[in-house]
């Protein structure tokens, strides 16, 4: 463990990975739906992110990979000379306020569209299982399709996107990437044996499932440096039609070999809302704590109070917060000062425009 992780206070500044952080306090990826029909961040997005500067690091909304990463409509990308040069204005402003700025990077998979992807083909995932749900389209909401497998070429290309990608964020400024391995995308479905029945390498065994995430974690940290990788998890979440029919033995394999890539830090996510956690296959996630050398994050129905006592027992590094970021821009401040928080618009989570998205005052300007 790194002596800086040693003085356990929430508020007080401490390292992960390569960043020197002012407390421990993280703004969790938040998709807003707020870029334009090719991927590029609009002018706003830097006011936004850098009025939740004081956060100990920030981690973006989730940034597609490939012009086939796009999950929903209206989200951003890194993969383009102009998608970088659009984020490198975001990322200046955040480091001009004090704050540090991990760039999640995503592929959606089988959670997506035709209609998102160019020539309108079908969505990619490891195997031809069709999810349940709607898809969040250009054109409203419409029916999932099946997707097609991988072929060993594709999946070849999908860790170069990732590689890619990874680089691309630290050309347009920002500290490090979190990869996104949660919430039923793309790798997400590697790892589960509901939405990966493969029969080669990346298929069947509980290793060969890992291979794929771990491909690609071990890729991008040596292409960028471990110390500016992290990864983000969630082992009970069943959201987006995913499950394991053994996730204890599954994300204890997973953690362990992550821990050996050396990353900056593992995000758990514990508790989600309105989602029902299978109580069969459910497990105790405070069992990976051990598990994971590298700074340890958690997620999930967090207040001041047990975030404070998390990171004093040594039960995690850091927490994570991300509805409560959403209106409330100085969360940290906020905090600090016991003041009470702002309730989000949930109409306008996904809206489009600056209403529910930079008009959030802070406690200075609410007074």
């Amino acid at each position: 463990m790194d002596a800086s992780l040693l003085h356990r206070d929430l508020y007080a500044p401490a390292r992960i990975g390569g960043c020197a952080v002012n407390n421990r306090i993280i703004m969790a990826p938040l998709t807003r739906s707020r870029a334009d029909r090719d991927g590029l961040v609009w002018d706003m997005t830097a006011l936004y992110y850098a009025q939740r500067a004081s956060a100990g690091l920030i981690v973006s909304e989730a940034i597609a990979v490939s012009p086939t990463a796009h999950g929903y409509a209206w989200t951003p990308g890194l993969y383009t000379r102009g998608q970088i040069d659009a984020w490198s204005k975001v990322t200046r402003v955040v480091h001009r306020n004090g704050g540090h700025f991990f760039a999640q990077i995503w592929h959606g998979g089988r959670i997506g569209h035709p209609s998102l992807i160019p020539g309108g083909k079908r969505p990619i995932a490891p195997s031809a299982i069709k999810p349940e749900g709607q898809a969040f389209t250009f054109n409203g909401l419409q029916e999932m399709v099946t997707p097609r497998a991988a072929t060993l070429f594709e999946i070849s290309e999908l860790k170069s996107d990732f590689v890619h990608a990874a680089e691309a964020a630290m050309e347009a400024g920002f500290d490090g990437v979190e990869i996104h391995a949660a919430n039923g995308y793309l790798i997400d479905q590697f790892l589960r044996d509901k939405a990966n029945k493969r029969r080669d390498q990346y298929g069947g065994s509980i290793e060969n499932r890992c291979r794929f995430a771990l491909d690609v974690a071990e890729a991008i940290a040596r292409s960028i440096g471990p110390d500016y990788v992290g990864i983000r998890l969630s082992p009970l979440n069943p959201f987006n039609d995913i499950s394991d029919s053994q996730p204890r033995h599954l994300f204890r394999y997973l953690v362990s070999a992550l821990s050996d890539l050396g990353l900056a830090y593992i995000h758990i996510i514990e508790d989600v809302p309105h989602q029902e956690i299978d109580a069969n296959t459910a497990f105790d996630l405070d069992e990976l704590r051990p598990l994971f050398r590298g700074a340890y994050m958690v997620n999930g129905g967090y207040d001041a109070k047990r975030a404070e006592m998390s990171i004093e027992t040594g039960r995690a590094d850091f927490v994570s917060f991300g509805r409560a970021y959403i209106s409330n821009p100085d969360l940290v401040e906020r905090f600090i000062a016991d003041a009470p928080l702002m309730e989000a618009d949930r109409d306008l989570y996904y809206a489009g425009g600056a209403h529910g998205y930079i008009d959030y005052p802070a406690m200075s300007a609410a007074h």
